[in-house]
């Protein structure tokens, strides 16, 4: 599988600058920054939220866990972990867990960690097991330019 058309679309889009990183096939975040040689808190993973205002995605790095209380505290809404069927459906030409931080390509709010701001580099899922996209860490500040942030991730 190559980058799914609704995720290349949007970075053209937006005219983002990127480059696809092929790597052996691995679902864990934390694998494919191993065999990838890349700094676990330059790949960012995204993680499937609900709340009131319906679905978002926490993008934190590979080496975090999302702390739901403090994003509740930050954005004044309680959310819960969406379920697989919730993820496979909202990432549909993506496959199943390999879903990209890129949320608003497919309508969902995106919320950013500070931890992956002003990193020189980032990575993450294209949406398969085999493929990143890699950019330079202003090229994802663009990105997400306008997408709510603050810390709510703790390393594992």
């Amino acid at each position: 599988m190559t980058i799914p058309m609704t995720l290349r679309e949007y970075l053209r889009a937006c005219d983002i600058d990127y480059e696809e990183v092929s790597h052996p096939r691995e679902v864990t975040t934390s694998r494919i920054a191993q065999i990838s040689h890349i700094p676990g808190d330059q790949l960012a993973k995204a993680v499937m939220l609900h709340g009131k205002s319906g679905y978002g995605l926490a993008v934190v790095p590979s080496t975090h866990d999302t702390d739901l209380d403090s994003l509740t505290a930050l954005f004044q809404e309680r959310f819960e972990f969406a379920s697989e069927g919730e993820i496979s459906s909202s990432f549909d030409d993506c496959d199943p867990g390999a879903a990209t931080p890129v949320g608003q390509a497919y309508g969902l709010k995106v919320y950013v960690d500070d931890m992956l701001r002003h990193q020189p580099d980032i990575y993450f899922e294209a949406g398969d097991h085999e493929t990143l996209v890699h950019m330079s860490g202003r090229e994802f500040e663009r990105l997400m330019d306008g997408a709510p942030h603050g810390r709510f991730s703790h390393h594992r």
